[in-house]
C-alpha cells in the first residue's frame, strides 16, 4: 500500500489507499489526545452508541457484505459501562470495510476518510477542519499532477501520430490518388490502432456514444495513452517492413494486450514515476 503523509498543525497523519479509496490513520489522529496510548482513544470512541450507529449506517451504504445481525447485537450493548470494542473486534464481528487494522511497525488503525473525519471531530473539532483542508489541498495537487501527466501523454500520442502518418504517406499511399482516397487510407490505418487497442473503430465508438464530444482517444486512460504512443511508433516500423495490414493488426493487438497487462501488474511502480 502506498502511504502518504499529511501535515496538520505540525502533526503527521498517514494516509493509505485501500479498495481504491483513501484511508486515514485514526492512530495518528488519536496521538493528539493521548500520545502515549493512542489505541485507547480509538477504543473509547468505539464504545459510544452514536459511533456504532454512524459506523453501521456507513457500512450499510458502502458494504454489501456487512453483517447486520451482528451489528444489531453490538448496537444493543453499546453505551453500557461494561461495553468495550476494539477495531479488530468490530471488523471481525461485522465484516466491516470502513475501518482496517494493520500490524507491524508502520501499522495502526486506518479508516475511510468519511469515518476518519468523524473521528477527528470527536477528538478535536478544530483539528478536523484543518485535517479536511489539508486533505483537500493534497487531492487538488494530485489532480493537477495527473492532469499534467495525462496532457503530456496526449501530446506524445499526437507527436507520434505525425510520425505514423508520415510513414503511411511514404510507404502505403500510391501516387496520383484523390484526396478522398488518401483520407480513406489514413482513416483505415488509424482504425488499425483503435481496433488493436480498444477493439472498436472510431466510427463504431461514435455511433455507440452519440452524446459524447471528441473521439475515442479523448476518453482513453493514462495506461491506454502510453500503449497507444508505443503502438503508433511500432506500426510505423511494421509499415516500413512492408507487412500487410492484417498481419500488423494481429501483432499490434498482441503487443497491446501484453503492454496493458504489464502496466496493470506494475501499477505501483508507475504511480511512483508520476
Amino acid at each position: 500500500m502506498k502511504k502518504i503523509a499529511l501535515t496538520v498543525q505540525g502533526n503527521t497523519i498517514s494516509q493509505i489507499s485501500f479498495l481504491k479509496e483513501d484511508y486515514i490513520s485514526l492512530t495518528d489522529i488519536a496521538r493528539i489526545k493521548n500520545p502515549a496510548e493512542p489505541k485507547d482513544v480509538v477504543k473509547n470512541w468505539l464504545r459510544s452508541r452514536s459511533t456504532i450507529e454512524f459506523l453501521g449506517i456507513w457500512e450499510s451504504l458502502n458494504n454489501e457484505n456487512f453483517k447486520g445481525v451482528e451489528f444489531d447485537s453490538l448496537l444493543f450493548e453499546a453505551g453500557s459501562n461494561s461495553f468495550t470494542l476494539s477495531p479488530s473486534k468490530w471488523i471481525e464481528a461485522t465484516n466491516a470495510v470502513g475501518i482496517i487494522s494493520k500490524q507491524g511497525k508502520s501499522g495502526g488503525t486506518f479508516a475511510h476518510k468519511d469515518i476518519a473525519f468523524e473521528f477527528a471531530s470527536w477528538v478535536n473539532s478544530g483539528f478536523k477542519l484543518y485535517l479536511i483542508k489539508e486533505y483537500q489541498r493534497l487531492k487538488k495537487d494530485e489532480s493537477n499532477r495527473l492532469n499534467i501527466e495525462w496532457d503530456f501523454q496526449r501530446a506524445i500520442s499526437k507527436i507520434n501520430y505525425h510520425i505514423h502518418t508520415d510513414a503511411i504517406k511514404e510507404y502505403l499511399i500510391p501516387k496520383i490518388l484523390t484526396k478522398q482516397q488518401t483520407s480513406y487510407i489514413y482513416a483505415s490505418e488509424a482504425d488499425v490502432l483503435n481496433i488493436a487497442l480498444f477493439g472498436i473503430t472510431a466510427k463504431e465508438w461514435k455511433e455507440n456514444n452519440p452524446k459524447l464530444k471528441g473521439n475515442i482517444r479523448d476518453y482513453a486512460t493514462l495506461e491506454q495513452l502510453v500503449v497507444l504512443s508505443n503502438l503508433e511508433s511500432l506500426n510505423s516500423v511494421l509499415i516500413q517492413q512492408d507487412l500487410s495490414q492484417e498481419i500488423r493488426l494481429i501483432q499490434l493487438n498482441q503487443i497491446a494486450i501484453n503492454q496493458i497487462q504489464s502496466l496493470i501488474n506494475h501499477k505501483k511502480s508507475i504511480e511512483k514515476l508520476i
